[in-house]
């Protein structure tokens, strides 16, 4: 099992997630984290730290995040890792909890 990054993400990008993860599984695009799940160990230390909790268990990712799980793993290669947290997008606050933002997502 693996933890996933949801739509809340977007446009936020805390990194508050990074820095307690103990096998460096998060990537970072422009404007969004994702979780490798090949290197995700399942141990849920990141969830508490998400200021927007958008960090759900696999089986736990709300109905309507489902298609998060296919995309945290889509964008793993094309995203760089990040081990180390660092500020959050200049407007973060604005946008979290903001819905329907998949559409501002940044490849």
């Amino acid at each position: 099992m693996t933890h996933v990054v949801t739509e809340n993400c977007i446009k936020c990008k805390f990194t508050d997630c990074v820095d307690v993860c103990p096998v460096d599984c998060f990537r970072e695009g422009a404007n969004f984290l994702v979780i490798d799940p090949d290197e995700c160990i399942d141990c849920a230390v990141c969830v508490p730290e998400c200021p927007a909790n958008a960090i759900f268990a696999e089986e736990d990712v709300p109905q309507d995040q489902i298609s998060f799980i296919e995309l945290n793993a889509e964008l793993t290669p094309e995203f760089g890792m990040i081990n180390r947290s660092g500020k959050p997008l200049p407007d973060a606050d604005e946008w979290n909890g903001i819905p329907d933002k998949l559409k501002h997502l940044e490849r």
